[in-house]
């Protein structure tokens, strides 16, 4: 049986949770500073949740034998949870961004959250000692898979994912030249 404890230290940024299971006992102390950045709190989650999936993995693995197919792994996994409506392309309402009724087809993340989720966790990675060229967040085998999910929601859900291309501004009008005529009659 298990027992949580959740103790506020006399530090008012720091949660001390104490868990006991089986008679072995574990602490963790977690600093939430409130001048951390809304970015920064959801990096430091979305780092925590992978660190767990790690230890959930069967066999259990480290970060330093994490590969980008154990990445490509864990955002399958994170799929079960999503919440955008992707069409197969066997529904009725496949390239419709709003279906007029309901259909059977899956939810999944979007490709939005999952880019997103990327770049948080690749960022983790270095800062959490890891080196940029050993990075499983950052592999082609990653990036490739992004690019397919968005391609294929984009198909799916009618949702155009272009680039938008940088506007040229235009020119500036030529300066203004005061024209002169000289006075009818003159020469």
């Amino acid at each position: 049986m298990a027992s949580f404890t959740e103790v506020e230290s006399s530090n008012h940024h720091e949660k001390v949770n104490i868990q006991t299971v089986n008679n072995s006992t574990s602490i963790q102390i977690s600093a939430s500073s409130s001048s951390s950045s809304r970015y920064e709190n959801q990096k430091r989650r979305d780092w925590n949740t992978f660190g767990q999936y790690l230890r959930n993995h069967r066999p259990p693995l480290t970060l330093s034998r994490c590969s980008g197919a154990h990445v490509l792994e864990f955002l399958r996994y994170l799929d079960q949870f999503g919440k955008t409506k992707v069409h197969t392309p066997m529904c009725p309402f496949y390239g419709h961004p709003n279906p007029p009724a309901p259909c059977p087809c899956p939810l999944k993340q979007a490709w939005g959250s999952l880019d997103a989720l990327i770049g948080r966790l690749r960022a983790a990675f270095e800062e959490n000692g890891g080196k940029p060229e050993t990075n499983p967040f950052g592999t082609r085998a990653v990036r490739l898979y992004l690019r397919e999910v968005r391609d294929l929601q984009s198909k799916a859900r009618g949702v155009s994912y272009e680039k938008k291309k940088k506007r040229k501004r235009p020119p500036p009008p030529p300066p203004q030249q005061l024209l002169t005529q000289p006075p009818s009659g003159e020469a």
